[in-house]
């Protein structure tokens, strides 16, 4: 018999197997040599009373031989004489669309604006130190795209996106913790990250498929309604009739050149803020109800939300043990957003907070353009860019000074390597972004007592939280309703929120483009 069982757990018991059996059988109500086997399914921190505990969910097999599953094993063939599928952007989105093509027979080809993972470390290590950006190669752009270097987090608020599970096995398959698979917050950190996607983008070209680094999209050959062909680096035209478009949502250059081609564009709505960073041992201390964290309890994390003047004013992208990072693709705006390693070791906690913005927020009264949304977004980055002086230095202000209309006179120590310079936030962001943040980072202190502090600090902007902008596509076929062959795809186009969402877009835009797609599913093989 098989059934399956939650049991909680201390901490300092969390890798106890002798207490894990114990327990399951205790659970179940059968004495200990009827369980034949146990397999641990999920983990989670409770940390809603006191003592933070683990929950776990147990699969366990009782007076019968278990049934193991085989080994996750993905299908690769030999797409090499392949017919060929275009890919533009080599993010998790692109990444996934070309390991799902090969799975069907498609070639995949990947066109990619920036560098490799190796070549591209070399460029963020010159930002952080020196403060000195390449437009081509940054926190953005580059092979794995934004998540390259910005967390690894692997999960999704949505439950209806898709096959999550297989995208946490294709991770693990090319390298990732075995964690991943059982953690509901599951996280590979920016330390290992990079050669994982390296393990991926070398099975594609194995495989026969192909890579292009340094190479940009800068036409689209449009012909009867159909895309015919494309245009790379002002110069080269690639012949192709299907293109799967996910080029991750700071590719401005392709929302303008896709207006330019009359090609139709839709705003959406985005959120903007600041990136609020605190001690990690305080975040710790106000989750845990501890002066100190067990060796075996993750770094703390919280999700906070609130409704502010009717609009949500919420954390994003939280960064227990995390870095602020210069997130910027021009050298003229500043934009910060966070990260963790993997052992999430450092000694600051760090998230996005943020306030919806609508259409009505941004969209001009006279000439309202698709665009505005992105022109919205660069204004508040090159005021913050202003208010900073220079070479990535962000604009800053303690929490409470901010909340209390205060200028900082001094500043705490901070993980923004670039440098943080002491700033009114509230000339940096519109005043309706500004007042609804200081009346949130109040109820946040209501909500989490000492969170609202001297020894926190805020840096700016946080403006990037998603695309502002929504490239449609039909809902049967995935396709652009006006260009037959062309598959916006992941969170360029607006139809995801991360890594885990925009990778398995990239696996429905794939089916769709070898045409075993129906819908929001797959069709019968």
């Amino acid at each position: 018999m098989y059934q399956e069982i939650q049991i909680m757990l201390p901490p300092d018991q969390l890798y106890n197997s002798l207490e894990i059996h114990q327990r399951v059988a205790k659970s179940i109500g059968v004495s200990e040599n009827r369980i034949t086997h146990y397999t641990l399914l999920r983990r989670a921190v409770d940390a809603r009373k006191t003592p933070v505990l683990f929950s776990l969910k147990v699969g366990v097999w009782i007076d019968e031989k278990p049934e193991i599953p085989a080994p996750f094993e993905p299908v690769f063939k030999d797409v090499s004489a392949a017919k060929p599928v275009h890919i533009i952007g080599l993010g998790p989105a692109g990444l996934f669309a070309a390991i799902q093509l090969i799975s069907i027979g498609l070639k995949p080809i990947v066109i990619e604006r920036g560098k490799d993972v190796r070549a591209r470390r070399r460029d963020l290590a010159l930002l952080n130190r020196d403060g000195v950006l390449n437009p081509e190669s940054n926190y953005c752009f580059g092979e794995g795209g934004a998540g390259t270097f910005s967390d690894g987090k692997l999960y999704t608020r949505s439950t209806k996106r898709g096959d999550t599970l297989h995208v946490l096995q294709m991770f693990h398959y090319f390298g990732a913790s075995p964690e991943i698979l059982i953690d509901t917050h599951p996280h590979i950190g920016t330390n290992k990250l990079p050669g994982i996607i390296q393990n991926m983008r070398e099975k594609i070209v194995a495989c026969g498929g192909e890579v292009h680094f340094d190479t940009r999209l800068t036409g689209i050959f449009i012909q009867n309604n159909a895309l015919r062909g494309i245009e790379v680096n002002n110069q080269d035209r690639w012949d192709t009739d299907s293109l799967i478009l996910a080029t991750g949502h700071s590719a401005r250059d392709i929302f303008t050149l896709l207006h330019r081609q009359n090609i139709l564009l839709e705003p959406k709505s985005f959120a903007v803020g600041v990136r609020v960073e605190h001690p990690q041992e305080m975040i710790d201390s106000i989750q845990y109800h501890c002066k100190t964290r067990h060796e075996n309890l993750p770094a703390a994390s919280y999700n906070l939300v609130k409704q502010v003047e009717n609009k949500g004013v919420y954390s994003f992208c939280m960064c227990p043990g995390g870095i602020i990072c210069p997130a910027a693709t021009t050298e003229d705006i500043v934009v910060v957003n966070g990260w963790s390693p993997s052992k999430r070791d450092s000694p600051f906690a760090n998230s996005g907070i943020v306030v919806q913005i609508e259409q009505e927020d941004f969209l001009s009264k006279k000439n309202p353009s698709p665009l505005d949304g992105v022109f919205y977004q660069e204004e508040i980055e090159k005021r913050a860019y202003q208010s900073g002086g220079g070479k990535q230095v962000a604009p800053a202000q303690r929490l409470t000074d901010f909340v209390n209309g205060n200028i900082s006179s001094t500043l705490p120590k901070c993980s923004y390597l670039p440098g943080i310079k002491s700033a009114d936030m509230t000339e940096v962001l519109p005043r309706f972004i500004s007042s609804r943040l200081k009346e949130g980072f109040r109820l946040f202190g209501k909500s989490m007592k000492g969170y609202l502090t001297r020894e926190a600090v805020i840096v700016g902007v946080e403006s990037r939280t998603s695309s502002p902008i929504r490239i449609p596509r039909n809902t049967q076929t995935l396709m652009h309703p006006q260009i037959k062959g062309l598959y916006p795809c992941g969170e360029g186009a607006g139809y995801a929120g991360g890594i885990m969402s925009a990778a398995i877009d990239g696996m429905r835009c794939a089916l769709a483009a070898g045409g075993v797609f129906s819908g929001s599913k797959p069709k019968a093989e």
